[in-house]
């Protein structure tokens, strides 16, 4: 069975990296294998100028795996879905937690702050709010956590995501 795919979205400096941190650290204290994404804009470059992975892709290689005892990386020309990506790639998670894609039709869980500089939260109309997080006196539809409700969310994730 292939891994379910949550979605943390926000706007710039919402705090979704420190978000996605405490509950990647909170489920797998629980037990659980979570796999992390972060969206990349197109052309982002993994290895370092010069470095003899980064000489391979400039060489023509269309994958390139860096491989260590106890690690493994890859960059591949890829050109399939980002779900199909994440689901192919991390097959072999329990969950799968990505920050941002916030125009696919994933779960979200969306972070949003009182004192930020934009307004309104993204994702107020969209059908695949799971869950809003934020300090703010907003009210959607979808399950209203605070900030720091790790425990309560990470609960929440588990229930609705992580048990058969």
């Amino acid at each position: 069975m292939k891994p379910k795919i949550i979605t943390i979205v926000g706007k710039s400096n919402s705090g979704k990296t420190t978000l996605l941190e405490k509950l990647i650290a909170h489920l797998t204290d629980r037990g659980h294998r979570i796999g992390s994404v972060k969206h990349a804009h197109d052309g982002f470059e993994m290895d370092k100028e010069g470095k003899d992975s980064w000489r391979h892709r400039k060489a023509g290689a269309r994958a390139t795996l860096v491989i260590t005892q106890d690690e493994v990386a890859i960059v591949k020309d890829d050109k399939t879905s980002y779900v199909e990506k994440m689901r192919s790639y991390l097959s072999d998670m329990d969950l799968i937690l990505a920050e941002g894609f916030k125009k696919q039709a994933l779960p979200k869980i969306e972070v949003f702050r009182a004192q930020s500089v934009h307004k309104v939260p993204l994702c107020m109309e969209d059908e695949n709010l799971i869950a809003f997080v934020t300090d703010s006196d907003y009210k959607p539809e979808a399950p209203l956590f605070g900030l720091e409700d790790i425990r309560q969310i990470a609960d929440f994730i588990e229930l609705n995501f992580l048990k058969s």
